[in-house]
């Protein structure tokens, strides 16, 4: 596999949108064995954004890691998000301030985040990317790039009208790959049409490829037992997402310890690339997978928690947990998601038929999901 970045070192990202909590807050201590065990493990890829942990991701960011770590030993990537600024004049104070927050004197990375043909046309107005590129040469950003939530079309356009972007972060696994909503492969191939190096974010569809519905798990049981692999259910997720040409880094949002050694130990292996490419029994496991857990009519929610954090749910409806207990509930049949509803509707948080459709969950998803739609499946399961 060809390298665009030499600088990146393995092709397993540290995502820190998903970091180990305790007691409400982020647990440093932990954060800090994970980014210590990361770096030596021979891999520096970091990937952070303003909003993540509604805030507090760039400032474990700075305690974690950039303070102390020597500079050369980490690459960082940072988002240029527009719910955090209203025009031209508010990015590069913004920029400054992540700069500040995270402890550095310029980011590796800078994308335009979540890039879709919702907002495309607010970075326009504003003059993001010219500012981006701006900030490129005045050695504040190395590299400008755009993360991208949207269908391939509109991917095309974006490239087509602003050439200079260096990279792209597409969502990419073996669930979305044939999505209609998603388009994984259609926009890997517009990327690879654009000779753009592509970053691949959840490639386990935010945890939900680990634990899976009984008939997809005897696949891969199945698959361990025929070719003596002990290759985790993590594992094949994210070795069918770095398997394409022109794949840089794989991100993984580790949530602990044990994540991050399976993470490694995948990325550590043997192969040319650092990681051992599948073979033609290992695609035909994941397409089966795929039919089984799409077959289930689970909500392909990733749990980013864009919907609830910075105040988007007057309601206080903990959206992605109730779709996560739906799913459990489809996937597995399992009593204790009646249980988990119980508690994810008390104290002052709202139930799934208290969604009053406002809209403001919506226009912020990634998936584009209809969230009030399936707030309405939820309430008719649960209530």
């Amino acid at each position: 596999m060809s390298r665009a970045f030499k600088e990146i070192k393995g092709h397993l990202g540290f995502g820190m949108m998903r970091l180990p909590m305790k007691d409400g807050a982020i647990d440093n201590e932990t954060v800090c064995t994970m980014v210590d065990r990361f770096i030596d493990r021979g891999f520096n890829y970091f990937d952070t954004a303003h909003g993540y942990h509604d805030g507090k991701s760039e400032i474990a960011v700075r305690e974690c890691l950039t303070s102390r770590h020597e500079r050369s030993e980490y690459l960082l990537t940072d988002k240029l998000t527009d719910e955090y600024f209203k025009s031209e004049e508010d990015i590069r104070p913004l920029i400054q301030q992540q700069l500040d927050t995270c402890g550095v004197e310029y980011f590796d990375f800078l994308l335009m985040h979540n890039q879709n043909s919702k907002n495309f046309g607010f970075f326009k107005e504003c003059r993001a990317y010219e500012t981006a590129f701006e900030l490129k040469k005045e050695g504040k950003v190395r590299h400008v790039g755009l993360s991208f939530h949207d269908k391939a079309e509109m991917l095309d356009r974006i490239l087509n009208e602003y050439p200079q972007i260096e990279i792209v972060q597409i969502q990419f696994n073996y669930i979305d790959y044939e999505s209609l909503e998603v388009e994984s492969r259609k926009v890997y191939e517009v990327c690879r049409k654009h000779n753009k190096p592509v970053l691949i974010m959840e490639p386990v569809r935010g945890g939900n490829l680990v634990k899976l519905p009984e008939e997809a798990q005897k696949v891969f049981d199945e698959l361990r037992s025929e070719t003596g692999s002990d290759c985790s259910n993590a594992g094949y997720a994210l070795r069918f997402a770095a398997g394409f040409e022109g794949i840089e880094v794989v991100l993984s949002g580790m949530s602990n310890i044990e994540q991050m050694e399976d993470n490694l130990n995948v990325f550590s292996a043997d192969g040319e690339n650092g990681f051992i490419p599948f073979n033609d029994l290992e695609y035909a496991a994941v397409e089966k997978v795929a039919g089984i857990f799409n077959a289930k009519g689970v909500i392909p929610c990733t749990q980013c928690r864009y919907c609830i954090e910075e105040n988007h749910c007057p309601m206080e409806i903990r959206i992605p947990s109730l779709f996560s207990s739906y799913n459990r509930k489809i996937m597995f049949d399992e009593v204790l998601p009646w249980m988990t509803y119980e508690m994810l509707t008390s104290e002052g948080h709202g139930k799934a038929s208290d969604c009053i459709e406002c809209g403001m969950c919506e226009s912020v998803c990634p998936q584009h999901l209809e969230i009030r739609d399936l707030l309405k499946k939820v309430a008719e399961r649960f209530e």
